[in-house]
């Protein structure tokens, strides 16, 4: 609908490091409700891209604007190896200024990796730490969620949980936007966007990018 205000709006959005030109005009917009993709090769611009909508490095041109509070699980765990599951949530409520920790321990439950509750992060397995840094991007309940492969190192069953669970928050309304260098599942996914040459296309595979898509012209 017109006037409908965007999760996420990107408008025009460039960087470049020295005389490398990573992104050449970035432009991208998705509404409330949505589980999106976006994939790139290896060196395509993806990590620059969501450091930029995160808000950890400034655009050296170009508009960013999202709705309400922002989620992002990097690729790289932001844990403490020395500190408990349980120690990281109650650090990241405070951090976040929550009263409680319901929707983390939610999120524990649905992840299935309740029985860590008292484990220090470097007895943790790939995909268990994996578990807690997807929890502890989620566990404010943001209205924007931006996941960097999110689903790395999880076995098959975790694989499809995870699925479940990006389909439950685009059913509650929130947009989700998930990262990878392939495109994996598309058929869970509302809308893909390839991320090439500088600039984010609407695509589908097989049948190249579509027309008005949001990529700079």
């Amino acid at each position: 609908m017109p006037g409908t205000p965007q999760a996420l709006s990107v408008r025009d959005v460039h960087k470049s490091y020295g005389t490398h030109e990573v992104l050449r005009g970035v432009s991208l917009t998705l509404a409330p409700g949505t589980l999106a993709g976006l994939v790139g090769e290896n060196g395509a611009g993806k990590t620059t891209l969501l450091r930029i909508l995160c808000g950890q490095i400034a655009a050296d041109a170009g508009e960013v604007e999202h709705l309400g509070a922002l989620g992002y699980c990097p690729q790289d765990t932001v844990l403490n190896d020395f500190l408990t599951v349980e120690q990281h949530v109650r650090y990241f409520r405070s951090a976040y200024g929550l009263d409680t920790v319901d929707r983390a321990e939610e999120l524990i439950e649905e992840l299935h990796f309740a029985e860590y509750r008292h484990t220090r992060v470097d007895a943790l397995s790939g995909g268990t730490r994996q578990k807690l840094n997807l929890t502890l991007a989620l566990m404010h309940d943001p209205q924007v969620l931006l996941l960097d492969e999110p689903y790395q190192g999880f076995d098959w069953e975790t694989y499809l949980r995870f699925w479940d669970l990006a389909a439950g928050l685009r059913d509650r309304g929130r947009c989700v936007l998930v990262v990878s260098h392939l495109a994996w599942d598309t058929e869970r996914l509302d809308e893909l966007h390839r991320l090439r040459d500088g600039v984010a296309a609407r695509w589908e595979p097989g049948r190249g990018t579509t027309a008005g898509s949001g990529a700079a012209r």
